[in-house]
């Protein structure tokens, strides 16, 4: 999937290749962590950048640290206050040790001034994952993706799901999946499967949902593929982070199947709501979303794809 993401993004090939591979969270970390210190100690960086909450964002933020060099955290101050999720626990480390915080919306610096980051060192810049919707949604547009699949533009819902809450419990993924196969008389369903689901799905026994007419499985899917099935949806029902964002700049309804969020920006001025497991709730926004009384949802500031621009004028201030 990565070498599709390089291509897609047009993202040059990198200068140093660490090839961790897989492996528990902290054997990621470990492993990236010793890798790194010989690429920082050899290369001697004014700056370490690092952006988001995965494992690596936390391996190179501790080693820049213990290095005594200078980090800057792009994505900072994103909360969801659920330490059961191993990106809170990144999130917080890396937060605490960074010297540049850019955050993404006016939320996060309320959170990084609560915990005691001085407000010298926080810089609302916007979301640069915007950024990269703005640059490749022509393409996604003239995809058509949707045709591919035999689905007409805006009357099919867009559905993903991961988070091992969802799909690791036989219980929440077989109430889901029951759930969605009633949605499913109203309005098509297009489903590209995680690896993870899949499995479960099968382990569980719950093959029986694959086959559901109005149900379209497919394998996963690229970046542009993805933001031409996404902007041309009805609506989303998703547990993913990222998608919350990217429904709120296109002002598309998304149901999250969380029981919290680190973006509540896209549901108290996006378009977004956080559903958890309440069926009943998903059903009923449902419900809205096809009489039209679904809220429209507003795009928070700075998503306007020009968040990079902004983080590199302040980083040229700074340096």
């Amino acid at each position: 999937m990565s070498e599709l993401f390089f291509k897609q993004l047009k993202i040059k090939e990198p200068e140093i290749y660490l090839g961790i591979g897989g492996g528990s969270q902290a054997e990621q970390a470990g492993r990236m962590m010793i890798e790194l210190e010989k690429v920082m100690m050899k290369v001697k960086p004014d700056l370490i950048n690092v952006v988001g909450d995965v494992n690596s964002t936390l391996a190179a933020s501790l080693v820049a640290a213990k290095l005594v060099i200078p980090l800057a955290h792009i994505e900072a101050g994103l909360r969801s206050r659920d330490m059961l999720m191993p990106e809170e626990i990144n999130r917080i480390v890396t937060d605490r040790l960074s010297n540049y915080l850019f955050t993404t919306s006016a939320d996060a610096n309320v959170n990084l001034l609560a915990e005691g980051v001085p407000k010298s060192r926080i810089f609302l810049t916007g979301n640069v994952m915007i950024d990269t919707l703005h640059a490749l949604k022509p393409q996604a547009d003239n995809l058509k993706a949707y045709e591919k699949y035999g689905l007409t533009k805006n009357n099919y819902v867009l559905v993903t799901l991961h988070r091992p809450s969802n799909v690791e419990s036989r219980k929440n993924l077989e109430l889901i999946l029951k759930t969605l196969s009633r949605i499913s008389k109203q309005v098509p369903i297009i489903f590209p499967i995680h690896p993870r689901t899949e499995k479960n799905i099968k382990l569980f026994k719950l093959e029986k949902y694959l086959s559901i007419q109005s149900f379209c499985f497919v394998k996963p899917i690229g970046y542009v593929e993805n933001l031409s099935l996404l902007s041309n949806s009805r609506f989303v029902i998703t547990d993913s982070g990222g998608i919350q964002e990217e429904t709120t700049a296109l002002k598309i309804p998304c149901l999250t199947l969380r029981e919290s969020t680190e973006r509540p920006v896209t549901e108290t001025i996006g378009s977004n709501t956080v559903i958890g497991l309440d069926m009943e709730l998903l059903l009923k926004s449902v419900e809205k979303i096809m009489n039209g009384n679904y809220k429209k949802g507003k795009i928070p500031k700075y998503w306007d794809g020009k968040a990079s621009t902004r983080i590199v004028k302040k980083l040229d201030e700074l340096f």
